[in-house]
């Protein structure tokens, strides 16, 4: 699919790296629509695409049936909101747990079922949900967040096989540490100097890969981060251990 000429919604886009997807596709050619929490974090993105904004918390249920109404007819749906939901898993309260399930989870599953089933019916459309490298590895302190990716990976891997004959592309991207915006560079925290990282503009490219040539999942993390990946995948008991001695946590 090329982006010119097609309308694509960015969920999340509140942020650093939402704000470098839209671009990326404003400047492909796309009309671009946004939604984000607050108004006011949407101005800069708004001023950058001319984005049509839509305010809507994925933790309201209402909230997201409007979005997903609003929007049945766009050709590119990339869902990038979520929360942090890191910490010990003993500190979480039930209202956190739920809130994190609702906004990782059961908005990106809801809308991409509702908005792919108009894709499906028109032979075209392209899906990208941004996960994270904790959707393929998990440590201490991120059992809810790596649950929600993990959860992801799950339901996109399978969606992809059941709508890729119908004529659309579905694809999970997997950010490791981003720098300069997201989740990851809000905290302030300083990584161990073996750690890698990637920029909102890397994932802003692994998006338009997924518009123009629809892969089932891209990664973009620096080496390190996909080699405990794959450490995990093949023993998953050594994650944790791993990350602690290279400094995680």
């Amino acid at each position: 699919m090329d982006p010119k000429g097609k309308i694509a919604l960015v969920t999340g886009a509140n942020g650093g790296i939402g704000h470098a997807i839209a671009k990326a596709l404003h400047d492909r050619g796309a009309t671009v629509r946004v939604s984000g929490r607050r108004a006011d974090a949407l101005v800069a993105v708004t001023e950058a695409t001319n984005a049509r904004v839509t305010v809507a918390d994925l933790a309201i249920r209402e909230d997201v049936t409007r979005l997903t109404d609003e929007n049945m007819d766009v050709d590119i749906l990339v869902l990038n909101a979520a929360l942090p939901a890191s910490g010990p898993i003993m500190d979480f309260s039930t209202d956190e747990l739920d809130r994190a399930l609702d906004v990782n989870l059961r908005a990106p599953m809801y809308m991409a079922r509702r908005i792919g089933e108009a894709m499906v019916a028109r032979g075209r459309g392209r899906i990208i949900a941004i996960s994270s490298i904790s959707g393929r590895v998990a440590v201490g302190g991120t059992s809810v967040y790596s649950a929600t990716k993990f959860g992801m990976r799950g339901f996109f891997l399978g969606m992809h096989e059941d709508v890729k004959e119908h004529g659309v592309g579905v694809t999970t991207i997997y950010p490791g540490f981003i720098r300069d915006a997201g989740m990851f560079a809000d905290t302030g925290v300083t990584l161990p100097k073996t750690m890698g990282t990637k920029s909102p503009e890397d994932v802003a490219r692994a998006t338009l890969r997924a518009v123009t040539d629809a892969p089932a999942e891209i990664d973009v993390a620096a080496f390190d981060q996909r080699a405990g990946a794959f450490i995990a995948a093949i023993a998953p008991s050594l994650a944790g251990p791993v990350s602690k001695k290279f400094g995680g946590g």
